[in-house]
């Protein structure tokens, strides 16, 4: 499905074609924004005369709005940045297939043309489920282009929801027998993710975009948890990169055995494993505290020399405790780092980025 509003010739097109994916990079950009909110991951941008005059990002769930779509965000933003409902000579870029509601606040703008990535074959009006776009007796037509970096801006969505259905079952996942569960009222931040293994919950940290350059792996010792990793953590993201922070299970906010024998280190590092595994995991830089467990996994690390802290906040008592009492006998051979940094700071974050982008690129 293409249109064009533009001049034929072949180096028009071809020159149509490259702006057309620069400024579906843009709006990918703000998608990814959207998924970090915790919203479906769909970004748009307003275009004239080469410039972004309106950005949007899916928003419904947050303001409590239905029409707050990403594509209803930017017309609004390019209307007041025109000083007009009118946006002739504009082009909408957005990552997923409009739907009927956007579609026709793209008409009303009248619109010079729309440029969609990912077709969306549940509501999308531009030629999935109808193509509201090519209906003759509706008094203006809009070209429309699709399949724009397709591949990535399904990508993106399709992890998002990956992820929610995982999260979803493990929230629904009943407790083992032989575990216990930290009451969420100990804790100040907000939680994260969960997956299920071996019956038991592990939380986790995830932020950044999933098809960044470099992914850090940061993974705390005894009796640490994710919460470690707080400072470092914007740093990361700033830099574009993505960054996973495991609670061990028995630590922070993953389910804890009762039994410290559950707890050994060949056990553990097959946990870090699966999870690497089931998260698919690239271009992973490990970030590990002294005495922090491994994952088999052929990385270079960043050793944060600042011992793991004790916070009392995931232990509420002493039957919570089986796993700081089981891995304080554990003998974990700590590898070679291909960097070193003093702790877990922003200052420390910003060292490691630097290295890591001249001399250690996974």
């Amino acid at each position: 499905m293409a249109y064009s509003a533009y001049p034929e010739s072949a180096s028009s097109y071809q020159m149509q074609s490259y702006d057309d994916t620069a400024w579906m990079r843009e709006a990918l950009a703000l998608a990814r924004e959207a998924a970090q909110a915790g919203e479906v991951p769909v970004g748009a941008v307003v275009v004239k005369d080469g410039a972004v005059i309106g950005r949007g990002r899916n928003a419904p769930v947050a303001s409590h709005d239905p029409t707050q779509h990403a594509e209803v965000m930017a017309l609004r933003e390019a209307a007041r940045h025109l000083g007009n409902y009118r946006l002739d000579g504009c082009t909408l870029y957005v990552t997923l297939e409009p739907c009927a509601m956007c579609s026709g606040a793209m008409l009303h703008a009248r619109l010079a043309r729309v440029v969609f990535g990912a077709a969306d074959a549940k509501t999308g009006v531009a030629g999935s489920v109808l193509d509201l776009f090519a209906e003759p007796r509706l008094n203006h037509h809009t070209a429309v282009r699709g399949g724009v970096l397709a591949d990535d801006c399904a990508a993106l969505l399709q992890g998002f929801f990956s992820e929610r259905r995982s999260a979803r079952r493990a929230q629904a996942e009943p407790l083992r027998e032989d575990a216990l569960r930290t009451p969420e009222a100990r804790f100040a931040s907000p939680a994260g993710h969960y997956l299920c293994i071996d019956g038991l919950r592990l939380h986790y940290l995830d932020e950044g975009p999933r098809d960044a350059p470099l992914t850090w792996l940061c993974l705390h010792a005894s009796p640490a948890w994710s919460e470690a990793w707080r400072g470092m953590l914007p740093v990361f993201t700033q830099a574009g990169h993505r960054v996973v922070a495991p609670d061990l299970i028995g630590f922070g906010r993953s389910d804890k055995p009762k039994k410290e024998a559950v707890h050994t280190l060949a056990w553990h590092q097959r946990v870090l494993a699966e999870f690497v595994q089931r998260l698919g995991l690239r271009h992973v830089v490990l970030a590990a505290q002294p005495g922090a467990v491994l994952p088999p996994l052929e990385a270079p690390l960043l050793r944060v020399l600042e011992g793991a802290q004790d916070d009392a906040a995931p232990f509420p008592d002493a039957g919570h405790r089986a796993a700081p009492r089981a891995f304080a006998r554990f003998g974990v051979n700590d590898a070679p780092p291909a960097c070193t940094v003093p702790d877990a700071s922003a200052a420390s974050a910003q060292r490691a980025v630097e290295y890591f982008a001249r001399y250690a690129r996974p």
